[in-house]
């Protein structure tokens, strides 16, 4: 019995050692998710009659600063950007004014999320250190939202202002001076709040700052503006909807593009713009189409014999003259390409696109055939601006299509004729398409321009109405849809932005909220109650 003890003993003592002697995997423990915590501030936070330069902020453990620059937002905003050191890990921060603060104000440093733990990068969330320079915290608030006017998707990190509204105070405010408040909406919220206001009136602006100076470029940025001044107190949640003002009409001097061509680079809507073009005292017949896929202008004109021509543009008050040298250079030749090279779908009319403008067009050259070479009506039009020929005519579901333009059936401005050319094309099954009618509730006022885009926003098919609140989309290719609503209030049948100086709004967007499936062979009825969109 003794003897059983003494070898369970020492089974027990060599289990005991062998579990010793096993070697283990170290896991370090789990990952640190706890941000860090501010252990001291000197001055203390929420002090009042700041008069230092600099101050210190002490955490509990080793803190970095990530893109500070980008997410520290000083409110007053700082003509002199404050040091803020050091660049390196520690566990102080250094935040040093190198500008004359106002007398009577409450700051706020707003770091975002810049400050951050050293080893995991946990953030220390909107940590704001404020200070009063008078003998008071200022303590309103006003909320608000922001949102795209005419996109579904609203921009990341706008600028949110208020200017106080003074004897100073001018509509170029915007354009000349800091904003007395600020705050910015960083990398996701569409919400913002502004804190630490004093009682007064202002103006209320948002405005996406591309090179963070406080100012609004209306060439690059966009703005959204409350219409009437704000009086604080108010508990009111204000909407701001961000638009890209319409570039001023201008163009640059135009350049050489052929020996009967100039190319004009322009900014803002060329419409009702006059060109006139000379040679001495002579006026030359031009035809001004557009550059495709860029923001310039075709001058057509027949070569000249001359050095050089005078080139005089105007739109309103919008005045350019300029001499334009001629040097031998080759002359445009003509090439038509279509632009549907195999399937015309329903909702489109066969295009060719002519490489020079046309300016003759003889049908009795013209012959449009199906497969069992039947002669099929047609009508033409032609799209000068974009030099496209359309031909309208009734399409036949599962048709095949020959458009054939025999020599002289088309001739441009300089009397160029085409050669002979066949186009083939066909058509699908209409159960290849599928059919989507819109019922819409609530409108609040005519016309309505309805449109019906892809997911990156471009139109693929659009209607208008002055009255009807049923509108059917027939035929169309089988995808995803996203429905906009434009309250067209200006009657042109686009959407408008709005602008700063006239006090305007753009034109009011509604978007269905959800895309539409549109399937092949399918008919699709969906009611769009406009009161109870967002």
């Amino acid at each position: 019995m003794l003897q059983n003890n003494h070898k369970i003993w020492g089974l027990l003592i060599l289990l005991i050692l062998v579990g010793c002697a096993r070697r283990g995997t170290i896991t370090g423990g789990e990952k640190d998710t706890i941000a860090p915590v501010l252990k001291m501030s000197t001055p203390k936070i929420g002090t009042t009659n700041f008069k230092g330069n600099e101050i210190e902020l002490t955490f509990n453990e080793f803190v970095k600063l990530k893109d500070v620059n980008k997410q520290l937002i000083i409110s007053p905003p700082m003509k002199k950007t404050p040091d803020i050191t050091p660049s390196t890990a520690s566990k102080y921060i250094t935040i040093k004014i190198k500008d004359t603060l106002l007398p009577n104000t409450t700051y706020s440093f707003n770091f975002g999320q810049s400050i951050q733990d050293n080893n995991e990068g946990n953030p220390y969330r909107q940590f704001k250190y404020i200070f009063s320079t008078g003998p008071y915290l200022d303590s309103l608030t006003l909320k608000g939202t922001i949102k795209d006017a005419f996109n579904l998707k609203t921009d990341h990190f706008v600028s949110v202002m208020l200017y106080e509204i003074d004897t100073k105070y001018s509509d170029s405010i915007v354009y000349k001076q800091n904003p007395r408040y600020i705050t910015n909406t960083l990398d996701s919220a569409k919400t913002f709040k502004l804190e630490n206001l004093k009682a007064g009136k202002y103006l209320l602006v948002a405005l996406k700052d591309e090179n963070n100076n406080y100012r609004f470029n209306p060439k690059k940025e966009k703005i959204g503006f409350y219409k009437k001044f704000i009086t604080l107190p108010n508990d009111s949640v204000f909407e701001l909807k961000m638009f890209k003002e319409k570039d001023a009409f201008r163009v640059e001097k135009p350049t050489l593009g052929s020996g009967n061509r100039f190319i004009m680079p322009y900014e803002g809507d060329p419409k009702n713009m006059k060109i006139t073009l000379k040679n001495g005292e002579t006026v030359l017949p031009t035809i001004v189409t557009q550059f495709p896929k860029k923001d310039s202008l075709q001058i057509w004109f027949k070569p000249q014999k001359t050095d050089s021509l005078a080139m005089t543009v105007s739109k309103g008050k919008y005045l350019k003259k300029y001499i334009l040298k001629l040097k031998a250079a080759k002359k445009d030749t003509l090439s038509i390409k279509a632009v549907q090279t195999e399937t015309l779908h329903y909702r489109q009319d066969y295009t060719l696109h002519s490489s020079v403008p046309l300016a003759k067009f003889d049908q009795s050259k013209m012959v449009l055939l199906s497969k069992d070479s039947t002669s099929v009506a047609f009508k033409t039009e032609y799209d000068e601006f974009h030099q496209d020929l359309k031909f309208i005519f009734k399409k036949e579901p599962l048709e095949k299509y020959k458009l054939k333009l025999r020599k002289g059936a088309l001739a441009t401005y300089l009397d160029k004729e085409n050669d002979s050319i066949v186009y083939k094309f066909s058509t699908n099954s209409t159960s290849d398409y599928g059919n989507l009618k819109i019922n819409l509730q609530q409108v609040k006022r005519f016309p309505i321009l309805l449109e019906l885009t892809d997911s990156k926003g471009t139109v693929l098919a659009s209607a208008y109405s002055e009255k009807e609140t049923t509108i059917d989309f027939d035929l169309l290719e089988p995808a995803k849809y996203t429905l906009r609503i434009i309250y067209d209030d200006n009657h042109n049948k686009e959407w408008d932005p709005g602008n700063f100086i006239e006090k305007r709004q753009s034109e009011d967007v509604i978007y269905f909220p959800k895309p539409l499936d549109v399937r092949a062979n399918w008919d699709v009825e969906q009611v769009f109650d406009l009161s109870k969109t967002p």
